[in-house]
């Protein structure tokens, strides 16, 4: 009789940690499609439909030959992007705690803008889901175990709006159109190999340094300061992004796979690795 009820017990409490982790899951997917609603809501009008070679003639020597390298004179301006992501997140701010995540991203380049939907998993059936995203201006990082218990939530700052346009300029080697002067970017020789690109989307204006490698292509960009959470403060940080595995997609060459990291006193703290898994793009009509 004792077994027939621990039976039940058993099965009473899968079901109810199933129910949780389906709920959690639908409550989180609703805050995705409404942070992806805003972040459509704000897009606007975009011109010119298509590059011209001509547009970049003035750039510093590495901007010049990277455009003429990576898109097609004539490729269409890319409107948005739809992405999907595997790799690996360092959990931990000290230490190595690599875990496996796969995620979705959703871009669009004027106003400039995106989503990330991340999914981390810390052990098996134990997942973080995390959004990282500047919408509208704001920028937000909340983060929840199972989708419904929060463990960040930062948003509403200077400090994220600056750090999460840092990222949208640093992955637009993903969407390159959107760096060209006509879509909002002022670009700084530096010298033989190296520019600086600077945004400002309102209120906020960012700077980075694009390294560009022999092939003429985005090898990595860095920022001397983005903000590091460290014990649930913002501090800035030097940081880096990495890219390379270089492939044609639509017309252009993209990297597929990347590397970020902080750069502290003792050296490099790679914290994201990870390649693209799917790809789709929208162009200006």
């Amino acid at each position: 009789m004792w077994l027939k009820a621990l039976s039940i017990l058993l099965i009473a409490l899968a079901a109810g940690v199933l129910a949780v982790i389906y709920y959690g899951g639908v409550r989180w997917e609703a805050r995705t499609r409404d942070l992806r609603a805003r972040l459509d809501a704000a897009r606007v009008p975009m011109s010119p439909r298509a590059f011209d070679y001509g547009e970049v003639k003035n750039l510093p020597g590495p901007v010049q030959r990277y455009f003429r390298t990576a898109i097609p004179d004539g490729q269409p301006i890319v409107a948005a992007v739809s992405m999907g992501h595997i790799g690996s997140f360092n959990m931990s701010e000290s230490a190595e705690q690599w875990k496996p995540f796969s995620s979705t991203q959703r871009v669009v380049t004027r106003h400039p803008g995106f989503v990330w939907d991340g999914r981390i998993v810390i052990l098996p059936g134990v997942i973080v889901r995390v959004h990282d995203a500047y919408v509208h201006g704001d920028g937000i990082m909340h983060a929840t175990l199972l989708g419904l218990v929060s463990v960040a939530d930062l948003h509403g700052t200077a400090q994220m709006a600056q750090g999460e346009l840092m990222r949208f300029l640093a992955e637009a080697a993903w969407y390159p159109t959107a760096l060209l002067p006509s879509q909002g970017v002022r670009w700084e020789a530096v010298d033989d190999t190296s520019a600086k690109a600077t945004v400002s989307d309102g209120g906020t204006t960012i700077t980075l340094k694009f390294i560009f490698n022999e092939a003429g292509l985005i090898g990595s960009v860095r920022a001397d300061a983005r903000g590091r959470a460290v014990s649930g403060a913002i501090v800035p940080t030097p940081w880096e992004g990495r890219w390379w595995d270089y492939e044609l997609r639509d017309g252009m060459l993209i990297p597929t796979a990347g590397e970020v990291a902080w750069l502290l006193p003792d050296g490099p703290k790679p914290y994201w690795r990870g390649k693209l898994t799917t790809l789709t793009y929208e162009f200006t009509r």
